[in-house]
């Protein structure tokens, strides 16, 4: 019988456990896949924001979004269309109740129990689907299960020494763990093209500088590094754009001061508008770069 078993809500930094549903099997098997849900609580910040594990004849499926994890058991013959939908569902009612400092600052375990009466409703229209008082649009469901599938999981990820104590690197199936970013702005589009215009160009004159040093020994080489530096520099800040990185910020703004330190080297050779523009370009794209954020939530599921 395909049913959602066990859901908890935990924080993603500690572990903590906030809420969890208090109507649960007993069954040896489940109790053991309880254990293995336990200590991947603790390390939810390791992996991707949607993931999938199967844990004998159940699957453990949690997502993360806004420093707030949201697991769940159910049967293995559970959809996962619908086991996501119940998560979806479970993580837009606790951020709506609950803010954030409250939740920064919860100290003792099952801090917000009372989310266990969402939880057990939520549930039981769930383990009913035909009760469900909401039409649930299973082809944009699946549609959406296929441009992002969770990732799954295996033993071998999350090591299985002392019940998941230890982790390995991880190999994930499908597409890469990188979260997912906002949308691209007309503004953010902008500053990538001129990142690569002026990548283009030092390369360019990179290229003019090693014949020149060919042509006259007397030629200074370390030009023909600042151009090549300025050119992986600014091709750099476009895939810090387009993608998204641990220190994601950081590296841009190191990024932008090589930027700086290539133009301020190369000062013989442009004039000041030229080296404002480079600077100028460099200092427009990391903007973009802090403005364009990972996405704050998982994507609805239209529950």
């Amino acid at each position: 019988m395909s049913l959602v078993l066990f859901a908890s809500v935990v924080r993603v930094r500690d572990g903590l456990p906030l809420s969890a549903s208090t109507d649960y099997e007993q069954d040896k098997g489940f109790q053991e896949t309880t254990k293995h849900l336990k200590g991947l609580s603790k390390k939810l910040g390791q992996f991707p924001d949607r993931c999938s594990l199967r844990s004998g004849l159940y699957n453990i499926n949690f997502t993360s979004s806004l420093g707030v994890g949201y697991l769940m058991v159910c049967t293995e013959s559970y959809p996962n269309v619908l086991a996501f939908s119940f998560l979806d569902e479970l993580q837009r009612e606790f951020i709506v109740t609950y803010d954030t400092k409250r939740i920064n600052s919860a100290l003792r375990p099952f801090s917000f129990i009372e989310f266990d009466n969402f939880i057990r409703k939520t549930k039981q229209r769930y383990n009913s689907p035909r009760s469900l008082s909401t039409k649930i649009n299973l082809a944009d469901m699946q549609t959406e299960f296929k441009l992002r599938p969770p990732y799954q999981l295996s033993a071998e990820d999350i090591g299985t020494i002392n019940g998941f104590s230890q982790h390995k690197q991880s190999k994930y199936k499908g597409i890469a763990p990188n979260q997912m970013l906002e949308a691209i702005t007309l503004s953010g589009l902008v500053a990538c093209v001129l990142s690569v215009l002026c990548g283009a160009l030092n390369l360019l004159r990179g290229v003019h500088a090693i014949e020149s040093v060919l042509q006259n020994e007397d030629e200074d080489f370390n030009y023909v590094v600042a151009f090549f530096l300025g050119t992986v520099a600014c091709v750099y800040q476009c895939y810090l754009f387009a993608y998204f990185s641990i220190w994601r910020n950081i590296k841009s703004f190191l990024a932008f001061a090589m930027i700086c330190l290539c133009n301020m080297y190369l000062y013989e050779l442009r004039n000041m508008w030229q080296i404002l523009f480079h600077v100028t370009v460099g200092a427009f794209i990391t903007l973009q770069i802090h403005l364009r954020q990972p996405q704050g939530k998982s994507p609805d599921y239209n529950v």
